[in-house]
């Protein structure tokens, strides 16, 4: 056996996608980010495979192929760690042709291809075959993007109960079940088996199509079917629970004999004067407050806020100056789901008893059901007050995003209809005169 050279050459490149939102008259428009590809080039032959990550186009050099240092792209994950496994990739292929060299053979194309998922991990190493062990991928799915996006171990859990269902649903799952009739075969196990309403399993279909995604782009998913997937779900639109002006004002100065739920109505109440996730106020500590405002980094999205405090959320503040809580924090805090649970109980004692009708679908079938206010309060109802309560006093949803660090406009929208009913309902009150 004779050793050969193969000349070989491994590319690095952003698979540019046209912006179908955009032109410009003789050229093209770009998105501004892609894909991460590799092409591998040999004999007459050519691979390619996807790096699993997105880069800006303004932030890759050509030239080497890489990342430039200390930049991110748009799903903030830094050059270094694209740039890891640019050089991971590399290695392999350039191992997979020396070895070949050594045995005097020129590859085949699959043969490429197959060795490279190996080496990566990107198939099963036992069997080879792409579609075993679906659950393994899932938990190298959730470990990679959890990794990447920081995820509280309240998303680990969500994406446990996820990977349950799938288990549930089939023990022996592979990628190649998800077809059309397989997708839609778990969409029914989902609302027939496990009881679910329409809007939960579309969340359900959503998570796994976020991970069909990602195995695709690590190539150990060729089905495609989930692509064009959308089941036919009925769904009302979200009913936003948050407290009106003069229910906010009677939990607020509701006097409490119970410590713990007075303690839980100031932390909910201070929610509604700043806007602050649960999240982000259970982080808050005394280095986070200045004279006149609050400058942190939410927990959800990373963004820096400044909030400038009023005369009610200064009053909390300090009524809990001189207490010493843990880890310097400024509030009394207990876990989201003991608040929750109390938040029930202060209502009630406030007398928070609006009737709720709440509407939700099982399949075709309508299901209403109605319930007193203080039955669906949570501790998101107090940055839902908050919002509901600026844009009804005319302030502009612009000034509202950045108090409350909403980056997309979309998300203001229900809160403005709510704000743009409550008016039109305020003027029919002529109708009485």
């Amino acid at each position: 056996m004779t050793n050969i050279q193969i000349k070989y050459n491994i590319l690095f490149f952003p698979d540019k996608e046209m912006d179908g939102g955009k032109s410009v008259p003789g050229a093209p428009v770009y998105k501004s980010d892609a894909k991460l590809r590799i092409r591998v080039r040999w004999a007459g032959s050519k691979v390619d495979f996807n790096v699993g990550y997105r880069v800006k186009l303004s932030q890759w050099d050509t030239k080497t192929q890489r990342c430039i240092a200390k930049t991110t792209n748009l799903q903030k994950q830094s050059a270094s760690l694209i740039n890891g496994r640019i050089q991971r990739y590399s290695d392999i292929l350039e191992a997979i042709f020396k070895a070949a060299e050594v045995k005097g053979e020129i590859p085949a194309p699959n043969e490429v291809r197959t060795k490279f998922n190996e080496a990566a991990g990107r198939t099963d190493r036992v069997s080879g075959m792409q579609d075993k062990n679906l659950f393994h991928y899932f938990d190298e799915f959730t470990s990679e993007k959890g990794s990447l996006n920081n995820w509280t171990q309240a998303t680990y859990t969500m994406m446990g109960v996820v990977k349950r269902h799938l288990q549930n649903f089939k023990p022996d799952l592979a990628f190649s079940d998800f077809n059309e009739a397989g997708l839609s075969d778990y969409v029914s196990y989902l609302r027939d088996v496990r009881g679910m309403r329409n809007t939960t399993v579309g969340k359900q279909i959503g998570f796994l199509k976020w991970f069909l995604r990602w195995a695709t782009e690590n190539g150990v998913c060729q089905t495609l079917d989930y692509v064009k997937f959308k089941p036919k779900l009925k769904t009302p639109e979200k009913q936003i629970i948050f407290l009106d002006q003069n229910e906010l004002m009677t939990v607020y100065n509701h006097e409490f004999a119970n410590k713990t739920l007075e303690r839980v109505r100031d932390v909910f109440c201070f929610c509604c004067f700043t806007s602050l996730r649960y999240s982000d106020v259970a982080n808050l500590r005394r280095t986070d407050i200045f004279d006149d405002y609050l400058a942190l980094t939410t927990v959800k999205t990373a963004e820096t806020i400044r909030i400038e405090l009023n005369k009610y959320s200064r009053a909390i503040l300090a009524k809990y100056a001189d207490m010493e809580f843990p880890d310097n924090l400024a509030l009394p805090i207990m876990s989201n789901q003991k608040m929750n649970d109390y938040l029930k109980e202060v209502g009630k004692a406030c007398g928070i008893d609006t009737q709720i009708t709440i509407t939700y679908y099982k399949g075709n079938e309508r299901i209403n059901e109605v319930f007193p206010k203080w039955q669906l309060l949570g501790t998101h109802a107090g940055r839902r007050t908050f919002i509901c309560y600026m844009l009804s006093k005319n302030i502009s949803p612009q000034i509202v995003m950045k108090w409350t660090g909403h980056s997309d406009y979309a998300a203001m929208k229900p809160y403005i209809d709510i704000v743009d009913s409550a008016k039109a309902e305020a003027m029919t009150k002529f109708n009485e005169l």
